[in-house]
Parts: structure tokens; sequence; C-alpha cells
């Protein structure tokens, strides 16, 4: 007779079925909690050192890193891009007067309105005067003066910009442009740099106007430059 042994305690893998149960239920999940926990570990390490790594080159670079934030040209107002634009010499390398009109179908600018009044350091008009530009600098355009408040002049348009409405004229059968500079005639007037004395006359709409908008603008007094400026603090300007 076969004496019958019971199973040891530790022998239970040997048994039907009972390795795939014990592979399936008990390990499989064990190893792969094991695994989600190392990963977690591994990403909070390196997003730990990737973080100091930034912090510490922010640190490190700060005033580079700032200024090229502040030289970005999003931050720059108009005057300043336009200063680069054309490389405008140093505030006060200059100072001209000159005496402009212009007319929109016989009706004046008249720039004596605070809109128009120092609206830039380079190139303004002041003291509520209606038509005598200064320029503080060289190779300043008189783009810069048109673009201070709003004004866009073409070989066929006269835009006037405002706060709330814009006010186009463009040339058509009955209007034509005049752009004269000495009584001569002048193709891309926003370019051009004054000198003093000079008398520009920019006339839009009835041409037969031209000659006694042309006397009105020779009877204009152009002051002479002051050897000495005074500051507008609330504007930084010279005047």
């Amino acid at each position: 007779m076969t004496e019958k042994v019971l199973p040891k305690e530790d022998s239970d893998f040997s048994l039907p079925g009972r390795m795939d149960e014990s592979n399936s239920a008990y390990f499989v999940p064990e190893i792969e909690s094991k695994s989600k926990s190392k990963s977690l570990v591994i990403f909070g390490i390196a997003f730990v050192l990737v973080s100091t790594g930034i912090f510490a080159y922010y640190f490190l670079n700060q005033s580079e890193i700032d200024s090229e934030i502040l030289d970005n040209s999003a931050f720059k107002t108009l005057e300043e891009r336009m200063v680069e634009h054309y490389r405008v010499g140093q505030f006060g390398s200059d100072h001209a007067h000159a005496a402009l009109l212009v007319f929109v179908n016989g009706d004046q600018i008249d720039f004596s309105h605070p809109r128009f009044q120092l609206q830039s350091k380079y190139i303004h008009f002041e003291n509520n005067n209606p038509y005598l530009i200064h320029k503080h600098a060289t190779d300043v355009p008189l783009d810069m003066l048109f673009s201070s408040f709003g004004l866009e002049i073409t070989s066929e348009c006269i835009v006037l910009r405002g706060q709330t409405d814009l006010n186009q004229n463009c040339i058509d059968s009955k209007n034509s442009m005049t752009v004269l500079i000495n009584g001569k005639s002048f193709s891309n007037i926003n370019l051009y740099e004054i000198i003093h004395n000079d008398r520009i006359l920019i006339s839009f709409g009835d041409s037969s106007l031209i000659s006694n908008q042309l006397e009105q603008l020779d009877k204009l007094e152009i002051h002479d430059v002051p050897k000495s400026s005074k500051l507008v603090p609330e504007k930084d300007i010279s005047v």
C-alpha cells in the first residue's frame, strides 16, 4: 500500500492551475505598481532638475535677458522706431525752422490745435503756432512730423486720422495734389528734411487756388533759431 503524503505548504504552485493563478492575480500587479512608482520618482527628479536649471540660467543672465526684452521693438514707440529707421541724429544736433501750409479743398489745416502741438521730440509745432515747424536733430524727415499726429500724404491722397474719424481725399477729375518746396515741385514730401527758412505748400483740390495759397505762404514770418532752448518738462521736449 502506497503511503499518502499531504502536500507541503510551499508546494501549492505544483497543483494544477495554481501557477497561472499566482502569476496573474498576485505577481503582475505588484510589478506594475513598482514600475509606475519608479517612473513618477524619475519624472519628479527630472522636473526639479530642469526647473532648477532654468531658474539658475535666468539668475545668471538676468541683466542680459531683461535688456533683450526692453530692446524688443514691440515695446518701442512709433517715434523710437522711426528714429532707428531713419538713423536720426542726436537730439539737439540741429535746429531749423520752416513754414508749412496744408490745404484740403481750399481749407487750411490749423496746426495750432492741441492735437498737432509738440507731438514729436525731434520735429513739431509749438507755442500754438499754426504753421512754423521746429526741427531739433539731423536727418529728420517730414514723415516723422506727419506720423506724429496721423497725417499721411501720398502722390494721390491726403489722409488725416483722428481719434474717432478718418478724413481721406484722393485725386480725381476735379481735384489734384500739389506739393511745392520753395516754389518748386517735389515728388516725395515724406522723405524731405527741412532746411532753415524753407516754405512748403501742400494743396489738395482746385489747382486754381494755388497762386493765392503761395502768396499766403510767402507772407508768413519764419523766426530765427534762438541761441538757447527752453524745456517743456511734461513732454521732455526742448523748444
